[in-house]
């Protein structure tokens, strides 16, 4: 399991409503909690591991042992309100860094590993972070939500991400098309 880089085409990829939770969705569960700390991440996306289940996986104490575990199932974000402004980065875009205005307050309805519903209405670093990775399970990134006098500050960052996927691409580090598409609907008929 690896962390996809921008462009990778999984992360523009809505994501599906997980239908089952089975042994092996724990387990990949658990590496993704081992890769985000690994990576000095505090949330973490299925679709940027290459997984196009609706489900991500949230600990803002960013450090194993310390701070709660959440792993949010088909999580619905609805209620916004107020806005902020916030510097934001990325597992998938790393070193790179930008401010997105979001709501200050969301609710977010979600499911536990455990099947069990939750409502909460969140704010701050959680509330932002519950959004970010909600929105990555839409096909959305950070980068989408700057304004268009930022997005053009980063446009040589973005570039250099994409010139490096092509390098991977060419020598076979990375799959075609094709071969994304039917692993991911693979995934998608097992579990939604």
């Amino acid at each position: 399991m690896e962390i996809l880089a921008y462009p990778h085409p999984t992360l523009r990829h809505k994501s599906k409503p997980l239908r089952k939770v089975d042994a092996e969705l724990k387990q990949l569960v658990r590496e993704m909690f081992e890769l985000m700390y690994a990576n000095k991440g505090i949330g973490l996306a299925a679709n940027q591991v290459d997984l196009p289940l609706r489900f991500f996986i949230l600990n803002v104490a960013g450090k194993k042992g310390e701070g709660d575990e959440m792993v949010f199932l088909n999580p619905v974000i609805s209620f916004p309100k107020g806005s902020e402004e916030a510097e934001e980065g990325c597992l998938s875009l790393p070193g790179l860094y930008g401010n997105v205005i979001r709501p200050k307050q969301v609710r977010v309805n979600a499911y536990s590993l455990e099947g069990k519903e939750f409502i909460a209405d969140v704010t701050g670093l959680m509330g932002r972070c519950i959004q970010h990775e909600t929105d990555h399970l839409d096909g959305v990134l950070f980068t989408d939500r700057m304004n268009p006098t930022a997005r053009t500050d980063i446009a040589y960052d973005l570039h250099e991400f994409e010139t490096a996927f092509e390098s991977r691409r060419s020598t076979g580090g990375i799959p075609t098309d094709e071969q994304i598409a039917a692993r991911l609907a693979e995934f998608e008929t097992k579990y939604s």
